[in-house]
């Protein structure tokens, strides 16, 4: 076996491995668990990533486990954490704009130095308070909170809390505006 297809099968085991513990699960039977829940969840979301009504996109990303407020509006093309959607939270009168996405953990999934180096798998909450508005293309990462009626700028990427009525752009993102209330 060549050291590169080791190394890579022995990320993928890792990895498993960290599901399995998050999770709480052990055994053959965890394994099943784990998949089963992993293709049901990759399923709800296949079909609220593609439908044009929001409120059935709604209702599939909370049978993933999101939790979602009232008044909200997901536009089509939204990503949210295949992995982990139940480290997301998203207030009242939230506005997802189209290839938006939010990511509850981030993980070098293949590399091996840099997975047991400085960059191990993160995983943490992802909290959009109510009346933000997260435009089209913009990206949260884990451990984020966006602060109420915020707004997101198309194509930012976002990896520090936002506080309330702000406006942020960029890459990274960055605070170009306060709003007044």
């Amino acid at each position: 076996m060549s050291h590169y297809k080791e190394l890579t099968e022995n990320a993928f085991k890792i990895n498993e491995q960290e599901l399995m513990k998050y999770h709480g699960y052990s055994g053959l039977g965890g394994k099943i668990k784990l998949r089963f829940n992993y293709v049901r969840s990759w399923i709800h979301h296949s079909l609220a990533f593609s439908s044009t009504h929001s409120g059935f996109a709604i209702k599939m990303q909370k049978l993933r486990g999101v939790k979602i407020g009232k008044n909200c509006h997901f536009n089509p093309y939204v990503l949210i954490d295949l992995i982990y959607p139940e480290l997301i939270s998203i207030g009242d009168n939230v506005t997802l704009g189209s290839y938006s996405m939010l990511f509850a953990h981030s993980n070098p999934t293949a590399n091996l130095f840099l997975k047991k180096g400085e960059y191990p798998r993160k995983v943490a909450e992802i909290n959009i308070k109510s009346g933000a508005v997260i435009n089209p293309g913009a990206i949260i990462t884990s451990g984020v909170t966006i602060g109420e009626n915020s707004i997101i700028s198309p194509g930012s990427v976002v990896t520090q809390d936002v506080p309330d009525y702000c406006v942020v752009v960029g890459n990274p993102a960055r605070i170009v505006k306060k709003i007044n209330h």
